[in-house]
């Protein structure tokens, strides 16, 4: 008899909590937002000094990527997370086919946030506080999702990417920290952060 995949319970509180945390910023970036549009001469709440603002970003190019204010994809995106999370804690399995579209999502967004913190760091110089939000909860959701679906074998790679895959779950927590480090860098090479924060 074939041993049946164990549920995946940690990842399911994971996705539900920074599809909470995600959907939270969003929604705030989005009040900021329509703020902003009701009043011209609005400030926004998150804006602390020149470097660490929302109003820079919200009113960038960059800030309506698709044509239509980021947030927005936020408040339809993180929803997923917490529904898959919420369906797998209440004893649902999905097929591999699902964890495979699930992760081509991630990857999305993961490749999407990446872009943003490029153009907030190099292009537009400025820290959004809700865009970090965003950005702490997606770079580790992306990382588990995918690395999940390689070692249940959703994607298919060889027997020993799906070991490392499994082995590496263990070691998220440094993968993600080093991601977060490298922002770091990059930001404080970039826009001097301590220089400019005292």
């Amino acid at each position: 008899m074939q041993q049946q995949t164990k549920r995946p319970a940690l990842l399911a509180v994971w996705l539900v909590f920074a599809g909470i945390i995600g959907l939270w910023a969003a929604f705030s970036l989005t009040m900021e937002k329509f703020a902003a549009l009701e009043d011209p001469d609005h400030v926004a709440g998150c804006d602390v000094s020149l470097l660490v603002q929302c109003t820079a970003n919200l009113d960038s190019t960059q800030g309506s990527a698709f044509g239509f204010p980021n947030p927005l994809i936020g408040l339809v995106g993180w929803m997923a997370p917490i529904v898959v999370g919420v369906a797998i804690l209440s004893g649902a399995r999905f097929a591999k086919w699902f964890w495979a579209l699930f992760a081509v999502g991630m990857t999305f967004a993961f490749g999407f946030v990446c872009w943003l913190i490029g153009q907030s760091i190099y292009v537009l110089g400025t820290l959004c506080p809700w865009c970090m939000v965003t950005w702490s909860v997606t770079i580790p959701s992306f990382f588990a999702v995918l690395l999940h679906a390689v070692r249940i074998g959703a994607i298919p790679l060889p027997q020993a990417v799906r070991k490392l895959a499994d082995a590496l779950m263990a070691w998220l927590p440094l993968i993600v920290t080093i991601s977060f480090v490298t922002i770091a860098v990059m930001a404080q090479l970039r826009l001097d952060v301590l220089g400019n924060l005292f």
